[in-house]
């Protein structure tokens, strides 16, 4: 007998949102080595959003895939950040097209009054840092999971 698959519908697409530190703190440990094009980031400053399309590491089916035996999975995934006021970034050069960014944290810096900075830290001494409102932020799946190409895990995990 065949393994449950996907389309047999027990695992739905993640569609979270996070209001709040705490909550982030979710979204990130799902996000956390995620790889993306620089080409999939999109800020637009007249709606004050900020997303990415990422190619996700499904953290919350490890252990199932280990138990089963079968292959780890990614799935992409659309983050996206509202009440951006401002984007700065390190280390992340658009002009350089080919360039594909990884990852490792998203993490909050509180301001006063709900607002602060949401970081995304990149691989190889990369950053984004957006200025925000309020924690707005939201990880929704756009594609069935596909096989990691890497057959591998990341070797961390938060």
């Amino acid at each position: 007998m065949a393994d449950a698959t996907f389309d047999d519908g027990r695992e739905a697409p993640l569609n979270l949102g996070a209001f709040g530190a705490e909550d982030l703190e979710i979204i990130a440990s799902l996000a956390q080595d995620a790889v993306f094009p620089v080409t999939e980031i999109s800020w637009r400053p007249a709606e004050r959003r900020f997303a990415l399309l990422l190619n996700r590491f499904r953290w919350e089916d490890k252990d199932a895939a280990e138990q089963r035996g079968r292959p780890y999975e990614r799935v992409q995934s659309v983050l996206v950040v509202d009440q951006v006021l401002s984007v700065a970034s390190q280390g992340v050069d658009r002009k350089e097209r080919d360039l594909i960014l990884s990852l490792l944290s998203l993490s909050f810096e509180p301001g006063s009054d709900g607002d602060g900075h949401i970081v995304l830290t990149l691989a190889g001494d990369g950053a984004i840092r957006l200025a925000v409102e309020a924690v707005e932020v939201t990880l929704r799946d756009v594609t069935r999971p596909y096989q990691a190409p890497s057959g591998q895990a990341p070797l961390h995990e938060t």
